[in-house]
């Protein structure tokens, strides 16, 4: 089950420009038809409050994780950094690496894959062509096996392109859905209904300092992440 941890303990990152948050699975990015409340608005609260801004709190979202996926969300508190970030993700000079659990193993323990996705908005979800189509989005990954458990195993993942669901998608297509993704051809849910995908790491050039800023996430807590974790920490020693 995942961990509830307040929000200030799950900030992985603040300055003037930027502040980034480990999303939990349960969360949402942005408001949606649901009511509940955004990770966006809960995060202005906590400005507000930290700082005691007297009037409304800027904060600017520069990409999105789907709800019942974990792991790194950077926000701009400028304008100045919400456009430049946005140029950034444009030109995918943000490098995004997220960690996927599996049941099967993928077959090869490494590679590339390119497919075409069409997204279904009405079912809100993308299906996976082999050749390009008038309303296909190309979709491009890097996988890597990491580790194995007795039932499952761990990718880490590099996504060079970033389109809807296309992680999800992509290895489904490959036999691979990730834990607990009914959507995507997963027999069972998670306790918690999230899916077993979380975005790891980013690394990126700060919008204003130019520093090479590289930021990493650990996953919720729950048996099967801290067993990979364990297995990634031990495998790098």
């Amino acid at each position: 089950m995942s961990d509830k941890l307040p929000l200030k303990e799950r900030i992985l990152f603040e300055d003037n420009h930027l502040i980034v948050v480990n999303k939990l699975p349960s969360e949402i990015v942005q408001g949606d038809k649901t009511g509940d409340e955004p990770l966006s608005e809960a995060l202005k609260h906590y400005l507000k409050e930290k700082y005691q801004k007297p009037g409304n709190v800027f904060l600017g979202v520069i990409h999105r994780l789907d709800r019942p996926v974990s792991g790194i969300v950077v926000f701009a508190k400028t304008g100045k950094a919400l456009s430049r970030m946005n140029e950034l993700v444009k030109q995918r000079d943000m490098q995004k690496t997220y960690w996927a659990v599996v049941k099967d193993r993928p077959p090869q323990t490494e590679g590339k894959l390119t497919h075409f996705l069409i997204r279904d908005q009405k079912k809100n979800k993308s299906f996976v062509s082999k050749m390009p189509r008038a309303d296909s989005k190309e979709a491009i990954l890097i996988y890597k096996l990491i580790a194995s458990g007795e039932r499952y195993h761990l990718l880490d993942i590099n996504l060079l392109t970033g389109r809807h669901h296309q992680i999800r998608a992509q290895l489904a297509a490959i036999g691979c859905p990730v834990k607990g993704d009914l959507k995507y051809g997963f027999p069972r849910s998670n306790p918690d209904a999230s899916i077993s995908l979380h975005a790891r790491k980013v690394a990126f050039v700060h919008p204003v300092k130019k520093e090479k800023l590289e930021i990493t996430a650990n996953p919720p807590h729950d048996a099967l992440w801290d067993y990979f974790l364990k297995q990634v920490a031990l495998s790098k020693k």
